[in-house]
């Protein structure tokens, strides 16, 4: 295979995919979660490259999640991981990233050195090479069929914790995966001290109106909201709110599902919206 074919992300992970399937059929192991070490050290195999990565190794240096360079002739590379992050679900994505980057990257920069801010930021543009990584992991960590498998009833902050724990992964990481492929009009955001970090809607949500630009702009936390309450820390099923209370277009009477957790050893709340399948919250010009 040539060493200068070009990947996606998704057809890469999935190359990646079916090797591991096979492999654990065959010695009848445990599918999931992904033994990301095993699986990079055996990558160059897989593709038939000849600078494999040999050593998949933690480092806790300060100001980095993950990093992959080569020796001097370019023949190996390492990868390097904070072992000091307190998730383990980080700690694989995280390798799955730089993962990534070997596979899909290597020959456009001489290093990869990735932050937090790198490594399951806020979505951005397919474009970007921290993105791309990011998606490669995604599809290599939660195959998309099985991911769809796992979601039999309404999706929840519970049945959602349940598919990141089948693929040792985060929350955030599992919910941003199911809003690839869902029907549901759902916004997933991440909040900090009262105002919108980030958000990322689904392909239904955003066609309604519902999204939130928080990218250079400063967004606050609807008061009413269960995002909002200070008293409530954990709500995994959702309550009804009004739709207003988050999109002011909403039409008056109709409530939304609106699920929370305050994730106070990072510091911040996720907040899941389910909408109503009907429903739109475009303003009025915005409609025409």
């Amino acid at each position: 295979m040539s060493h200068a074919e070009i990947w996606t992300p998704p057809r890469a992970a999935n190359r990646i995919v079916k090797v591991v399937e096979a492999v654990s059929e065959i010695h009848r192991m445990d599918r999931f979660p992904l033994d990301v070490t095993q699986v990079a050290l055996e990558a160059a195999n897989i593709f038939g490259w000849l600078d494999p990565i040999s050593k998949v190794q933690a480092a806790n240096i300060q100001g980095f999640e993950g990093a992959l360079f080569p020796n001097d002739s370019r023949s190996e590379w390492f990868l390097l991981y904070n072992a000091t992050m307190a998730s383990p679900g980080r700690i694989r994505f995280t390798q799955a990233h730089e993962l990534g980057h070997y596979v899909l990257h290597r020959a456009l920069r001489d290093s990869f050195q990735c932050g937090d801010s790198d490594v399951l930021g806020s979505p951005s543009d397919e474009a970007n090479l921290e993105a791309q990584a990011d998606e490669f992991a995604s599809y290599l960590l939660m195959p998309m069929d099985d991911f769809r498998r796992q979601i039999n009833c309404d999706a929840d902050l519970n049945v959602l914790g349940n598919c990141a724990e089948r693929y040792g992964v985060s929350l955030t990481a599992a919910v941003l995966k199911w809003l690839e492929f869902t029907e549901e009009k759902a916004v997933l955001i991440m909040s900090k001290s009262g105002f919108i970090d980030w958000a990322w809607s689904s392909v239904p949500a955003w066609k309604a109106g519902a999204f939130f630009r928080a990218k250079g702009n400063v967004i606050e936390i609807p008061r009413g909201t269960i995002a909002s309450d200070d008293s409530i820390h954990i709500e995994k099923v959702g309550k009804a709110v009004p739709a207003t209370s988050w999109f002011q277009y909403a039409e008056n009477g109709i409530a939304l599902r609106e699920m929370k957790l305050n994730m106070e050893q990072f510091d911040y709340i996720l907040t899941l919206l389910i909408l109503p399948k009907s429903l739109e919250v475009w303003s009025p010009y915005q409609s025409e």
